[in-house]
């Protein structure tokens, strides 16, 4: 169909384990839209790196269908190739290239693309082009890989983490360009374990998890899906008797409340009443308040509430970035 760019239906992906198979990925459903920045967010080993190297072409899915841009890579991937743009976790180039040689080299990987000055120019590495990339600090090398992603002028184009390591102003170069290629109806699939990235540029967001997904929708649905408006984050002074998160659950206008690293977090209806609820009750139970903050709802929130964990809580292992990996099957 001409108005999604990705469709996947029961895709699975199994491994051969210690203890019998793993299924990395386990009957996940996905459609993404032509024109949109699309999130696909997970904890480590949810299975969303492996579903977007099967989206790649770096991968092979035990069984599913898989289409991108109506294509698919059993029948049609020289075509495919000619139409994406590929940002892996980690990339590796040669030390003694320049960059303007490397832009330059992968820009005849293609029929048709962009002049590779003029993409050096949308990352903020036009007077870097004559340098060699082992003179590139890890951000430059990071917009480096994006710039070869983008040389092809890619309908759809793949970024997995593709502003780690970036500093702000970068990071928001970044943001521009995907902004332009949603404005010229190009679709890109976001990874990032930026939470207010997501929430910024993407359109929709997938959480994945135990190699489905398991929440579908745009940031501010997903949002309004947890049920309260507010967050109230606190830490009380070390007791003896260990202190479960249920015992806040009953306060007024608290929708739910978990336990974090130091302390606590209640989601809320209503912050002016729960927070004097809250204090009432640590002054009853005779315990002293360390810190206290109420914020905005966010993404993060949601997420740790399906998923039980944060984001950014491990990192997942970057895929081998390796020029022979991503284009060994041209």
């Amino acid at each position: 169909m001409a108005d999604r760019a990705i469709y996947v239906h029961q895709l699975f992906k199994r491994y051969k384990g210690r203890n019998g198979p793993v299924d990395a990925v386990n009957g996940l459903d996905l459609e993404v839209e032509t024109g949109e920045c699309f999130g696909l967010l997970g904890p480590n080993g949810a299975g969303k790196t492996t579903t977007v190297e099967i989206l790649e072409g770096l991968n092979t899915p035990t069984s599913g269908e898989v289409e991108v841009l109506g294509r698919r890579w059993e029948t049609d991937e020289n075509e495919i190739r000619q139409r994406i743009g590929v940002t892996l976790q980690e990339t590796r180039f040669p030390d003694k290239q320049t960059v303007r040689e490397m832009v330059t080299l992968f820009r005849s990987f293609y029929h048709q693309g962009l002049n590779p000055e003029t993409v050096l120019e949308r990352v903020a590495l036009e007077s870097k082009s004559g340098a060699y990339v082992e003179s590139l600090s890890g951000g430059q090398q990071q917009r480096l890989a994006v710039a070869i992603a983008l040389v092809g002028d890619p309908e759809l184009l793949f970024l997995d983490e593709p502003t780690t390591g970036l500093d702000p102003q970068s990071r928001r170069q970044l943001w521009d360009v995907i902004r332009e290629l949603s404005g010229r109806g190009r679709t890109t699939l976001l990874t990032t374990h930026y939470m207010d990235e997501a929430e910024r540029l993407c359109n929709r967001v997938a959480i994945v998890d135990k190699g489905k997904v398991i929440a579908l929708g745009s940031p501010a649905d997903l949002i309004t899906r947890l049920g309260g408006e507010h967050i109230v984050e606190f830490a009380i002074q070390p007791t003896e008797s260990p202190i479960e998160a249920d015992e806040f659950a009953h306060l007024a206008t608290v929708i739910s409340a978990r336990a974090e690293a130091d302390g606590f977090a209640l989601t809320v209806g209503k912050p002016h009443q729960a927070i004097p609820a809250l204090l009432d009750h640590l002054a009853q139970t005779e315990r002293t308040l360390a810190r206290l903050t109420t914020r905005q709802v966010s993404l993060e929130d949601v997420f740790v509430s399906l998923t039980g964990r944060h984001l950014r809580e491990e990192d997942e292992s970057p895929s081998n970035g390796s020029i022979k990996k991503r284009w060994g099957k041209r």
